[in-house]
């Protein structure tokens, strides 16, 4: 017997080393069938780009953007982070306004992330605007009440209410064409938190029925003023919704949008709301905390 084979005498070969160690795992997995899933996701990473627009990674990986405008006037990296978007599942939008639908076009035909917006919406944006037709196919239409499982059941969006206008425009002189009425979007992650994205909107009195049939951890609102609800009114709709965290967006933008975090603050605490405020600075990340 050569040296070599006797030092490699009475050891497992790496392919046994291997085998055993896959049988550990699949015995391991099968008296506790939901460690993959912790072993596997990571937690939710949320991005603000400034207005309405955000990325959302889910603790599984998958990468979507809400009401992506990301070349707006207070997101100065606009162009380096739109040419690092190599990878976007889904591209959501809540309603047809440019600084909603913003950069979703050339985003969606770069990366072939699929559309998801209310039917009229979705028409509008690939017939007006060039979105790829098929990536905006029924899978991720829907309309009001309707709920869309997603990525292999990874999210849910369910489309809900907002109060406000939703035409597309393909310029600023151009007429606009009819994308049907807007939404807010309630979306649902796979061992992450529920997110109320609460669209452009005004408060009403059916924001009470979201926490009805969702639990809410975060809620997206609007505190801008002028073209929706303002500090106080925003204050209101959170009592409706009762999240556990409160994000406030579409502010500071321009300056007739007049709302601030600092008076939506005074406003939350007069109403003596328990929601957390957290406010985040234009292309802040924050980790989310899971449902």
């Amino acid at each position: 017997m050569s040296n070599a084979e006797l030092m490699t005498a009475g050891k497992p070969s790496l392919l046994g080393q291997r085998t055993c160690a896959s049988l550990v795992i699949i015995v391991v997995a099968l008296a506790r069938p939901n460690l993959f899933g912790l072993l596997w996701s990571m937690e939710t990473q949320l991005t603000w780009y400034g207005q309405s627009a955000f990325k959302i990674v889910t603790p599984g990986g998958k990468v979507l953007l809400v009401d992506p405008w990301l070349t707006n006037p207070v997101f100065e990296n606009a162009k380096d982070e739109i040419a690092g978007l190599n990878h976007v599942d889904l591209v959501l939008v809540t309603h047809g306004h440019s600084d909603h639908v913003g950069n979703a076009v050339e985003i969606g035909k770069r990366t072939r992330a699929k559309l998801v917006a209310t039917f009229d919406l979705s028409a509008a944006i690939v017939s007006a605007l060039g979105y790829p037709s098929e990536l905006a196919d029924v899978e991720t239409t829907g309309h009001m009440g309707g709920t869309l499982t997603l990525l292999r059941g990874d999210i849910a969006v369910t489309f809900v209410p907002a109060w406000h206008g939703s035409g597309v425009s393909k310029e600023e002189t151009a007429p606009a064409v009819y994308a049907g009425t807007p939404s807010g979007l309630i979306i649902a992650l796979r061992h992450g938190p529920t997110i109320y994205h609460t669209g452009d909107t005004d408060l009403f009195s059916d924001m009470a029925l979201v926490s009805r049939f969702h639990k809410i951890d975060i809620m997206l609102v609007c505190i801008g003023d002028h073209f929706t609800m303002g500090p106080a009114r925003a204050a209101e709709a959170v009592k409706l919704v009762n999240p556990r965290e409160v994000i406030p967006m579409h502010y500071g933008t321009f300056p007739v949008l007049t709302g601030t975090p600092e008076a939506f603050e005074r406003e939350l605490k007069k109403r003596k709301i328990k929601a957390k405020l957290r406010g985040m600075k234009v292309g802040e990340t924050i980790t989310l905390p899971k449902s």
